[in-house]
Parts: structure tokens; sequence; C-alpha cells
């Protein structure tokens, strides 16, 4: 019993703080603002127990297990689940139901942990649907808003489709094999054509939920509809996740398929980065742009992932960390300006820097790391990437991909034009923040400069991948 406590501590704590917001709801309740903080403050515990009496094992079989790794990647989600607390605060406070919405997000975050400690297709499917479902609710949160209830059509029906394929391929993977075991299932592979058309059906429901080219229709109408926290959670913590249990999935589960895979993988990073950074071109309102960014970061985290090696994992989790306070810089800034002006045209940010200097550098930096403009930590996540992806890929491939971070910089420096040197007559008024949300902006920018600078960062994170 000491045992389950331990390896589940994580799970179990975000479960007793979604019952302990179940009991506040279904009593008198509290005010808003202070109910508000006492759920940053239960964040923030939650997150802080993910460094204490950590220890790796197995329960329930091989169904669930627990690595050094492991307990790193959830302390990551976490980290971003807090920060989204902190720099939504002004809408949060608004919303009719603050506890509603913390259940629903926490209910995904729980789904996302059981999915990353998976060690069985099963499991693995039950917690991808547990971290779905609550997340389409969340996508219509903002009730008196057509596009909201729009985007959370669309993300239902699209994640509805993606998890029928995963259920056929995961279908095909038992017949072929006998067991559902990721222990168990390499073995059991050989390459047969039965054995591709089964990896093909996985590999399209992952490619579905991290918006790969071709299956990213849905992306930029779900991020524009939704409230920006739930575009934020959409963008960081769930694509973060997926990406952890992908890569799990292709570096043991179907290991012995690695030539077939490093084929896949190097023609969708190609396509997803090319087109996920054209449609970016042609975007104006900032969600928008965010979420076809988030498809062309998308791609170059399949460059990582195609050297099947550690090397590979160690890029994509110390790239995902730096992605965290990135994109929620960014969000953070853009939630801050459309919840007091209700403003979300880049064309608005015109003058920002002459009213709103502090929002101003911030957006800055998340921009520049999104683009990997050294010295901020977003350089070294892509270098790391890149450095990856060419143990393994032909210089073409690299070459692609570093071409691909040039034309980021067109529309990321767009933005920051608009923000510091383009003129408006009618500029964004001054925004005075408030301490959650100025907290979670100093983390963030925080982050984004010390991740990159403090090298024993990659390296704990390479120790652990070993």
């Amino acid at each position: 019993m000491n045992e389950f406590f331990i390896l589940m501590k994580q799970e179990l704590v975000v479960t007793a703080i979604i019952f302990l917001l179940l009991f506040i709801k279904i009593g008198k309740g509290i005010q808003h603002s202070s109910l508000l903080s006492l759920v940053q403050f239960l964040l923030l515990i939650n997150f802080g127990a993910g460094f204490f009496f950590n220890q790796s094992g197995w329960l329930f079989g091989d169904m669930y297990q627990t690595t050094p790794l492991i307990v790193f990647q959830k302390n990551i989600l976490s980290l971003g689940v807090y920060l989204i607390s902190l720099l939504c605060a002004d809408w949060l406070k608004k919303t009719e139901h603050l506890p509603e919405f913390f259940m629903l997000m926490l209910s995904a975050l729980l789904g996302m942990f059981l999915m990353i400690s998976s060690g069985n297709l099963l499991i693995f499917y039950l917690a991808l649907e547990l971290a779905t479902i609550p997340v389409a609710a969340m996508a219509n949160f903002d009730l008196h808003k057509k596009r909201s209830s729009e985007g959370a059509m669309k993300l239902i029906l699209s994640s509805a489709f993606s998890s029928g394929i995963l259920l056929f391929g995961i279908s095909l993977i038992y017949g072929i094999t006998g067991t559902l075991s990721f222990a168990l299932i390499p073995g059991q592979l050989d390459g047969s054509t039965l054995q591709l058309l089964a990896f093909v059906f996985l590999l399209s429901a992952f490619a579905f939920k991290l918006s790969i080219v071709p299956f990213h229709l849905w992306t930029a109408d779900v991020y524009e509809g939704s409230p920006i926290a739930v575009t934020s959670f959409l963008s960081v913590i769930s694509k973060g996740a997926i990406a952890f249990i992908f890569i799990t999935i292709l570096y043991k589960v179907f290991q012995p398929m690695g030539e077939v895979w490093y084929n896949m993988l190097v023609i969708l990073a190609v396509i997803t980065m090319v087109i996920g950074n054209l449609f970016a071109i042609r975007q104006q309102n900032i969600k928008r742009f965010l979420a076809f960014s988030s498809i062309a970061q998308v791609g170059f985290i399949l460059v990582g992932m195609s050297s099947g090696s550690e090397v590979g994992i160690t890029a994509v989790v110390y790239f995902v960390l730096i992605y965290v306070f990135s994109n929620l810089a960014a969000f953070g800034v853009a939630a801050v300006i459309a919840d007091r002006t209700g403003k979300e045209n880049i064309d608005d940010y015109k003058g920002l820097y002459n009213t709103n200097p502090f929002l101003c550098w911030i957006l800055a930096l998340a921009l520049f790391s999104l683009a990997g403009i050294p010295p901020t930590a977003g350089f070294f996540g892509k270098l790391f990437l890149l450095t990856a992806g060419a143990t393994k890929a032909s210089y073409t491939f690299i070459t692609i991909a570093a071409l691909n971070m040039i034309v980021s910089l067109y529309y990321y420096l767009r933005v920051i034009r608009a923000a510091f040197m383009d003129k408006n007559e009618n500029p964004i008024s001054t925004i005075k923040l408030g301490p959650s949300v100025k907290l979670g902006l100093i983390i963030c920018g925080a982050g984004i400069v010390l991740v990159g600078l403090l090298s024993w960062v990659y390296d704990y994170i390479h120790s652990l991948s070993l």
C-alpha cells in the first residue's frame, strides 16, 4: 500500500484537488477571487509534490509504470497548469463556473498523467479519452459566444474520429501480437503488411492529437473559438503530454520497426514545418497565428524524435519544457489584452510598447524564443532538436528544418515590429496587471532566459533519459 501511494502520488494529489473542488461546489461555495487563490495554492502544492518521495516501479501488473523521467514529464505539465491559473486569472475570475472549469482541467491533467505512465495500450486509450473529453467541454466555456460552441464541436468530432482510428489500430495490434503490453509487443513484430497498417492507424491518431499536417485542420478554428486559457492548455499541456507518450510508443513499442517510422516522421516533419510556417504568415488573429506557430513547432519536435535514441528523448523533453515557458508567455500577454480590451488582431498590437512596455518585452522574449533566436532558451531547444535529428538524418532533412527556422523569423518579427515600431492612433491603453498575472509573466520570462543558459538542466534531463 505504501508503494501504491508513493508511485501514484501525483495522480492522487490531482484527484484530491478535484474532490475538494467538488465539495466546495456542492457546498455553500466561496467568492471567485478567494477560490482562485485557493486553487492556485493547491496547484503549486501539486507541482511541488512531484519533487519528493519519488521512486521507480510498476503497478497493476505491467499497466502502470513510474520512472524519474516520467515524474519529470508530469512536473512539466503540472508547472504549465499552474502558470495557466496565474496568467489567465482575469478571465477566470469573471467566468461563471470557476470550480467546474478547474475540475475539467484537472481531470484532463489526471488523464495525461495516467497516459504518460501507461504500460498497456488499453490503459493508454482510456487515459487518452479522460484527457480529451474534458477539454472539449472547456472549449465551450465562453457560453455566450457562438464560435466557442463551434470550436468545441469541431474538437469533439475530430477527437472522436481520431479515437476511432486509434481503437482500430489497437485492435489490429492485439489481433497480430495477442497482447496489449508495451513490454511484450516488440517481440511479436516482424514488419508484416498488417503490422504496418496497424502502425499507420496509430500514427494517424497521434497526428490528430499533435496537429501534424495533414491532420491539423481542426486546430486553428478550435484555438480561435476557445477561451485563451483553454487554448493555452491545448497548445502546451495537451501537446506536451501527447509528445511524451508518442516518443515512448515509438522507442519502446515499435522499436523493431524503427526504419519504417523514421521515414514517416521525416516526411511528416517536413510538411508540418512548411505548412505551419506558410499559414502562420497569413494570420491576423493572434490565436490563429499561435495555432499555426504551434503546428510548425510540432514539426521541429518530430525532427528530434526521428533520432530514435536517448539524445532524441532528451531533446524533446527539454524542448517541451522551454515551449511551456515560451508559448504560455505569448498566450499570457494575449489573454491580458483580450480580456481587458477584447482585441485579438495583430494590428491591434501596434504601438503596444508606448503604453505597455512590460507586456511588450515579455511578448518579444516569448516570440524570440519560439523563433529560436539566441540567447533565449528556444535557440538551445531547437539546436538540440536539430542535433538529435542529425545523428540519423540526411543533410537535406536538417537543412530543410534549418531553413524553416529562418522562415519563421519573418512572422514572429512581424508581431514584434507591430508592437515596438509601428504607430497607432488609437493604441491599447495602459493595462494594470494583477499580482497573479504579473507573477506568471515573470516566471515565464525567467524560464525563457534561464533554462537555456543553465546547462545543468539539459544534463539532468539527459541523465533521466539514460
